[in-house]
């Protein structure tokens, strides 16, 4: 048996032993959980943060996928997570400069049209479109963004210039008067800018007056007013496959979306040509008309200006006004 004197030395010996014990259990149960929660979280951000679409998002068959970026086309829809669908680059000759979930691009813009005296300033890529400019001593009554052609710049001979022919504006000329010297060429010099001034504050006026009454809902805008409509048979055999190359397939499906048609419809005419965009148009338009009846024409105008698509717009009445020119 121990002695009292060892006693102290026993308990100090004893509590070491299970301190060290303890120590050793707490040390081998601590890693797992460190690090068993952190990674946890870590897994969900990182999914939180896959999951997100950089360019918006669309829905197909009930699901929610992600949108491709600018320049590139949908090949596939996804189908089991929003982001695991697939996308590849514009082919060459084509663009599509906003997000979509198209299976086509946009084809570039030509600026070699015969005898529309337009050349290229900056060329087609995926993510933009051909941007034209008017040749040289020419110019666009127009946006040079839109124009589709050019008119030669006016010369002034010994009359001499006033105003320099521009991008917008033709060449304005000298007055015969205004040549000949004495006061009424220098009376001419005040009143004529003072004149021009005023021409232009009347015509900014205007297009700012008839702007307001195109976008006023429920209003037909100026083109629909214009055009000499035909009847709903005529329309169709006549205008209906100019139309739809005019606007494609985007743009008729937005058209129709505006209409209240249904994604199964317009999905419909998808799937029956989905390798050919204006066989597609084509058919969406058909059932559009049919659906819309006698004021189909109106009424596709007025969608398309109210959608910022005035190029269009102006397309659509130009076939209207032709009759059966072919565009």
């Amino acid at each position: 048996m121990a002695s009292d004197s060892n006693l102290p030395f026993l308990w100090v010996f004893t509590f070491v032993l299970f301190f060290s014990h303890a120590s050793l259990d707490f040390s081998s149960a601590s890693p797992q959980t460190e690090k068993t929660l952190p990674v946890h979280l870590v897994k969900g951000l990182s999914r939180s943060r896959r999951q997100e679409c950089a360019h918006g998002d669309y829905r197909h068959e009930g699901r929610t996928c992600c949108m491709c970026g600018p320049g590139l086309r949908l090949t596939t829809h996804c189908s089991v997570n929003q982001n695991d669908g697939q996308c590849e680059s514009c082919a060459t000759g084509t663009y599509s400069s906003h997000p979509n979930s198209q299976e086509s691009c946009e084809p570039c813009t030509s600026c070699g049209q015969p005898d529309a005296n337009l050349e290229e300033e900056e060329s087609c890529t995926r993510a933009r479109n051909t941007k034209c400019r008017c040749k040289k001593g020419h110019y666009c009554s127009t946006s040079t963004e839109k124009c589709l052609l050019c008119h030669l710049c006016k010369e002034c001979g010994s009359d001499g210039v006033r105003v320099a022919c521009t991008a917008t504006n033709d060449t304005v000329c000298h007055d015969k008067s205004e040549v000949s010297g004495g006061n009424a060429g220098i009376i001419a010099g005040i009143i004529v800018p003072l004149v021009l001034s005023a021409l232009i504050g009347v015509a900014v006026w205007c297009c700012r007056r008839r702007n307001r009454k195109q976008y006023t809902p429920g209003q037909p805008n100026g083109n629909a007013q214009t055009v000499e409509l035909q009847t709903l048979n005529e329309l169709q055999s006549k205008h209906m496959p100019d139309i739809a190359a005019a606007l494609g397939w985007k743009n008729m499906r937005d058209v129709a979306m505006r209409s209240g048609m249904t994604t199964v419809e317009i999905d419909s005419c998808k799937q029956s040509a989905p390798t050919d965009p204006e066989e597609m148009t084509l058919q969406l338009l058909s059932k559009w008309i049919e659906k819309e009846g006698r004021g189909a024409a109106t009424r596709l105008i007025t969608l398309l200006e109210k959608n910022h698509k005035r190029d269009k717009a102006e397309r659509v009445a130009e076939i209207l006004r032709r009759g059966d020119a072919p565009v």
